[in-house]
This record gives C-alpha cells, structure tokens and sequence, in this order.
C-alpha cells in the first residue's frame, strides 16, 4: 500500500514538473508574407535557429513564410489580436500607427544604404522605433531588403514615360502621391497578388528591390527595370507590446541581444542578395536592365518634389531633415 502511494506520489510529482516545463516553454509565431530565399525570410530562420540554441527548452519558434499563415493586409491585426507574436512587415505598413514612419517612403530621400543606416541608428531614427509604443506594438530592429527600383512593360528613363501606366503600391499614401507625381496611376495591392497582375496587365509596372523581383520571378513578367535607387524598402521586426513585455526579463534580454545579432546579418546578406540577384535577373535574358544619368535621375526627383511639400509638415520638419542630414558620412 506505501509502495503503490509512494509510487504514485512520484508519478504526480514527475507528470507535474514536465507540465510545468511544458508551459513554461514560450512559443513565438514569426509569421512574413516573403520566400525564404529573401533577406527576411533568412533573418526568421536564423532567429529562430540562435533562439532555440540560447533558450532550450524556454522558447519555440514556429516560422511561417510566404503568407502561409497571414497575408500583408492581415498580419497587423493577426499580431494585435495576440495570433502570432512577431512579424517584420514593410514599413510603409506602419503609417496609420505613427506619421514617422512614413519618411522612410519619401522618394529620393536616401543616396545609398549606408546613409539610410545612419539615419536608423540616430536618436531620432531609433526614437521612430519606440512611437508605437502607445499602439500596442513594440518595435525591435530595422532589417533591409535594399533600394527599389522601377519595373515596367516600357522603358522608363523620363519621369513622362510612366504616364498612364498602372503600378502597383504597397498601401501607403506617400507611395500613391509619388506615382501621381508622374502621372502614372497607382494600385494598392496585397504582394502575393503581384506576379499575377504584372502578368495579366492588371498593373503595368511596380516597384521592387532586386531580391524580390528575382525570389518572386517579376523578370519574367516585367520587359523593363529601370535602375532608379528612388526608395527604400526595408521592414520593422515588431512585436505585440504586451507579449514582449510580459516575457522574463531574461529571456527578453537573450531575444534582444539575438535581434540585434540577426540584424546585423540580415542587413549584410542583403546587400548579397541584392547584388547577386541583379546579376542574375540581367543574365537571365529575359529583360532589359537601364541606368539612370545623372541628369535623368535629377529630373525623376524634382518630379516627385511635390510629394515633399504635401507630407514634410505630418511626418515632421526634424524628421525629414535628419534623414537627409543622414546623407552626409
């Protein structure tokens, strides 16, 4: 009778601890709406890898890449609702949170990568960051994809040669007024629709960094890039605000300190990928690659001025003046 109430006792106690381990185990849903073969959908996997190796046993990251679980309309509010836990979409997807965020939309704003970094890593750049505090999400880096660069079925060189033509915007206002700017006609449209609609003319043209024109294929379906460097497309790791801060301090601390490891690799790999893919798409034969002049670039960007004087005032004067103070090294 002891021995069977002795064994039973340590059963219960046994089956207590591994549920006790079991729900002390921290599962983080890193939902993205890109291929994997992308600087992000690299940077989740390497998160994930470093996070299980560091914290065995006290976090879980499920990785779900290519809007398998989300798609980028949806994925906000899937992470305000708690339905997964992180995600990095663009940052234009942030506009309706804070008007900050929009300088990073600005065209012609950035010379090069390495002035866009300056600006990230400057007081106001990071101040951006913590804005969404107050909206219930916690930003945690800034990760790159790289400079956009024009596509389109006819070769654009002049600001006039994108009249008339549809291109397809993420959902922002800067990006619209931008297009208008040229009199093209923009059309916002969820990034798994593209491919499609390049290829049945449902839109003319759009605009990619390099490793998103070659993961998701749009040379095939895009006759022209014009090399323009006009934006910048880079994403925000963020996080529900009140998942991040309810995790023990010092599994948030190790999380944080991997962030900014992946960050770091994710921003170098995507100057790789950005080179690598360009190649690439130009060896592929099935499109033609332009460059800009300097005089023809001058005049894309006084083109689009307009888009200055209507959105300096909402995203603040100091804003946009550190970012283009961030052009000087």
């Amino acid at each position: 009778m002891h021995k069977i109430t002795a064994q039973a006792l340590l059963t219960g106690a046994v089956f207590a601890l591994l549920t006790g381990i079991a729900h002390s185990q921290t599962v983080i849903k890193f939902s993205h709406v890109v291929a994997e073969n992308t600087p992000k959908g690299q940077g989740a996997l390497m998160f994930k890898k470093l996070a299980e190796e560091r914290l065995p046993g006290k976090v879980k990251v499920e990785v779900f890449p290519s809007s398998q679980l989300f798609g980028d309309g949806k994925e906000m509010e899937a992470l305000l609702l708690g339905d997964v836990q992180l995600i990095a979409p663009s940052l234009s997807k942030f506009d309706r949170y804070t008007t900050q965020i929009q300088v990073f939309d600005l065209p012609f704003l950035f010379n090069d990568i390495a002035a866009v970094h300056r600006f990230q890593n400057s007081p106001t750049g990071k101040g951006i960051l913590d804005s969404l505090t107050k909206k219930g999400l916690t930003g945690l880096a800034y990760w790159d994809n790289g400079m956009k660069q024009l596509s389109a079925k006819k070769p654009l060189q002049k600001p006039e040669d994108a009249k008339g033509l549809k291109f397809r915007i993420q959902a922002s206002d800067i990006l619209e007024a931008q297009f208008k700017a040229v009199g093209a006609i923009p059309q916002k449209l969820a990034f798994a629709e593209v491919y499609s609609a390049l290829e049945t003319g449902v839109v003319d043209g759009a605009e990619n960094p390099w490793s998103n024109a070659y993961s998701q294929k749009f040379f095939e379906v895009q006759p022209y890039f014009t090399e323009s460097d006009h934006g910048y497309l880079g994403y925000m790791v963020v996080a529900n605000a009140k998942f991040w801060s309810g995790l023990p301090d010092d599994v948030r601390k190790t999380l944080d300190e991997i962030l900014a490891e992946v960050t770091v690799e994710v921003n170098k790999s995507a100057q790789t990928f950005s080179d690598g893919d360009r190649q690439k798409i130009k060896d592929s034969g099935k499109t033609e690659i332009l460059p800009l002049s300097a005089e023809q670039r001058a005049a894309w960007k006084a083109a689009m001025k307009p888009v200055y004087d209507k959105f300096t005032d909402k995203i603040g004067k100091e804003i946009v003046a550190a970012a283009m103070a961030a052009n000087q090294p």
